[in-house]
């Protein structure tokens, strides 16, 4: 996820109990014809709104409603199946990447002070983990959660204006997991420029991180006992946050979204009005709503496909 804006306090107050939002069709983007393979047919990419300074983060619960982060103003929202559009959370701890365990509770990389938390359905927060060889991390920037519950996340350095320290303690930039046993993190590649978008594949044998600063995007395997093996370059784009479809189709973010097959040809690009489109993930009651978040905007899609 690139790094956010800086942080302030929100130019107005908004309404933070529900309010059906009122939306507006993006008229006059064309389609590769790729897309039909992926758009539903006459589908149109919808702006819910741009009231916010940075959106990232996208994540949907079993129902399919979907929270996201406006990072700079420290925010959690919710948007439901219904259109409605929610403040859930304020003094989030700077979440970036979100993703939401089987309990229900939103799993945050939390860069305020550089941790990985656990957010209940009440809000109330918990520590994960907060550092490796006695050293803080860098900040934990987006998550994938594994079936077994083992948590991945990737920790590039973006010097933040909000930090009361300004020099990177870890040696590196890693990909580390969290052990939902154990409780400990572990790293599990070192060997990244800038980690920052990851995902895995439904049945968690594969994991996709992008190098962001490399402009590069790899696969590996994922080992029973939690490592990765067998690192293969999967394309030479980076991406910001990123997802997957069930047909194992991953959708990288930075210039629009751009889609490549599981074998990392490119099927297409879906064009997105705004300066950086950070995020994106499926959502929607049937799991095939494509919800994206841009700068200062979110915006939905009706897909033919669904998420993984």
């Amino acid at each position: 996820m690139k790094k956010s804006l800086s942080a302030h306090l929100p130019d107005r107050c908004y309404i933070a109990t529900a309010l059906l939002c009122f939306c507006t069709f993006i008229s006059g983007i064309v389609y590769a014809q790729d897309s039909i393979l992926l758009i539903r047919k006459g589908a149109n990419l919808t702006k819910i709104s741009d009231q916010f300074k940075f959106t990232e983060g996208p994540a949907a619960d079993r129902k399919g409603n979907v929270y996201f982060t406006d990072q700079p103003n420290n925010t959690i929202w919710r948007y439901d199946t219904k259109g409605k559009l929610t403040l859930f959370m304020s003094g989030a701890g700077r979440s970036n990447g979100l993703f939401i365990d089987k309990k229900g509770n939103l799993i945050s990389c939390a860069d305020e002070n550089n941790e990985l938390w656990q957010i209940s359905t009440s809000k109330a927060t918990k520590v994960l983990a907060s550092g490796y060889g006695n050293k803080r991390l860098n900040g934990p920037n987006d998550l994938w959660i594994h079936p077994n519950g083992n948590i991945y996340f990737t920790d590039p350095f973006y010097k933040r204006d909000y930090w009361k320290r300004s020099e990177q303690e870890q040696r590196g930039m890693y990909v580390f997991v969290y052990n939902f046993k154990t409780k400990t993190i572990a790293p599990v590649d070192t060997t990244l420029q800038r980690p920052n978008g990851i995902v895995g594949s439904r049945d968690g044998k594969q994991l996709f991180v992008a190098d962001i600063a490399g402009n590069k995007t790899y696969r590996y395997d994922v080992s029973p006992n939690g490592s990765l093996t067998n690192k293969q370059l999967f394309v030479n784009q980076g991406s910001d946050g990123m997802t997957i479809d069930r047909a194992g189709n991953i959708y990288l973010t930075g210039k629009g979204i751009t889609v490549y097959n599981a074998a990392g040809n490119k099927i297409t690009n879906i064009p997105v009005p705004a300066n950086w489109t950070a995020n994106v993930c499926f959502s929607g009651k049937n799991n095939d709503v494509l919800f994206i978040t841009a700068s200062e905007s979110i915006f939905t899609l009706q897909m033919k496909v669904k998420g993984n």
